[in-house]
């Protein structure tokens, strides 16, 4: 609905638009025609006009419009088609691939996508480490520099605020990358509340990132990267750590190549400021076509990152949901005897829990879908957090939190579709990851 003080953009398809503010009911003054100004800005036709939604970090923030990342140039080439996602314009597929052929380059060749949309926050000053110490479910303190640790965020209850990667860029500098913009002013509260001299600074806007992925990833990208002999060279990067280098020689484009990724796949992320974005990705796209790497959108990817069993907030975790329910209960080492966020409630959750996220493989071809209520005969006991027809697997997979009573593996359970009764689907319990269950392949 249109209220007053909002815009609202209007094309032109002959030469007079006329525009009314009421509804076409509102005939009479007697039926609430209450008609308000309306003010026209006119554009000539070859005024470039910039599409997007408002997006606000928090209800009292500034409404900012969706923004386009450094390589948005580069993917429009390639035939994306964008989406919004987290006030940036990010694309699903490709014309042209497709996200069934984008997959499959992943899982046998190579892929880049853009990941600009995580929110980057650099955490420095001298009570750095305190602060991640207090806030991450991870133990900071066994961080070293040049290592990366995934790690969750929680409230004082226990439920998850976002998950993270933290990185160790030197002994009082830290980078945390996360899907929430919040978790900047998070932090930020939380090194006030506790008197704390640490510094948290957003840097989204300065450091965008592509993610490379696939078994060829080391092939392209070991030549490509020089790393000075202070940092590790791209063949003997470990998983979970990153290196300082740039593309194409000592005198090219700096770079942070982190070998991460949200795949299940070998892979690597390599961190830029946007103005070498263009660069940066004419230099990997050259260097990845001799091994048949393609462009990957959101679609593919969530393909992806479901058969390797990892989670995505809103489907996967939540404020109602603590690690433990989300999957990610390695995340809360036992062994971190410092006093975090959540963490007295962690404690009592870790002793009892009530729920536990599961694979579920179906029996049928059946399209499973996220909100889909599982069912242990007429007892409803849990739900589908994620899924899709896995294309290596061949069959129905989905992620789903069920109550613990029923969750051992090779239960037999029902989803329910329609009213829950009239449309049962069966399906059995299994372990995730559903693809590369030891992790063999990211590890490689």
């Amino acid at each position: 609905m249109v209220r007053p003080g909002d815009y609202v953009l209007l094309r032109a398809l002959t030469d007079l638009v006329c525009a009314s503010s009421s509804c076409a009911d509102d005939v009479t003054e007697a039926n609430g025609w209450q008609p308000t100004d309306i003010h026209v800005r006119v554009y000539d036709r070859d005024s470039a006009i910039s599409s997007g939604v408002a997006h606000r970090m928090t209800p009292q923030a500034p409404a900012i419009m969706t923004r386009q990342s450094g390589f948005h140039s580069d993917l429009a080439a390639q035939g994306a088609q964008f989406v919004e996602y987290k006030g940036f314009w990010l694309p699903a597929r490709f014309e042209g691939y497709g996200a069934v052929a984008e997959y499959w380059a992943c899982r046998t060749r190579a892929c880049v996508m853009d990941l600009s949309a995580l929110r980057k926050f650099e955490i420095t000053g001298p009570d750095a480490q305190a602060l991640l110490q207090l806030a991450a479910t991870r133990d900071i303190l066994k961080l070293a520099v040049g290592q990366v640790v995934y790690t969750a965020l929680c409230y004082p209850h226990g439920g998850m605020l976002d998950d993270a990667t933290v990185f160790r860029l030197a002994p009082q500098a830290f980078r945390l990358v996360c899907g929430d913009e919040y978790c900047g002013e998070w932090l930020r509260a939380l090194a006030v509340e506790h008197g704390l001299h640490a510094f948290v600074r957003s840097s989204t806007d300065q450091l965008h990132n592509i993610s490379v992925q696939g078994p060829q990833t080391r092939a392209i990208l070991a030549p490509l990267i020089w790393t000075p002999p202070t940092q590790p060279d791209i063949a003997a990067l470990k998983w979970f750590r990153f290196t300082i280098g740039r593309v194409g020689g000592p005198s090219g484009v700096p770079v942070l190549v982190s070998r991460t990724g949200y795949t299940g796949e070998l892979g690597y992320e390599i961190w830029c400021h946007p103005r070498h974005a263009h660069a940066v990705w004419e230099a990997v796209w050259a260097a990845g076509q001799p091994e048949g790497m393609v462009p990957l959108g959101l679609d593919a990817l969530d393909w992806l990152r479901i058969e390797a069993g990892l989670a995505f907030a809103a489907y996967e975790f939540c404020s109602e949901t603590d690690p433990f329910e989300a999957g990610i209960g390695f995340a809360v080492p036992a062994s971190k005897t410092d006093d975090f966020i959540g963490s007295q409630a962690l404690a009592q959750r870790r002793q009892a829990p009530r729920r536990k996220l599961v694979g579920l493989e179906s029996l049928s071809n059946e399209h499973l879908a996220h909100g889909d209520a599982v069912y242990d005969g007429r007892a409803r006991v849990g739900s589908i957090t994620s899924a899709c027809l896995s294309p290596v697997l061949g069959k129905s997979i989905a992620l789903a939190r069920v109550d613990t009573a029923v969750a051992e593996s090779g239960r037999m359970l029902e989803i329910g579709q329609l009213d829950g009764l009239q449309k049962r689907i069966p399906v059995k319990v299994t372990f995730f990851p559903a693809y590369d269950p030891d992790k063999s392949r990211v590890r490689s």
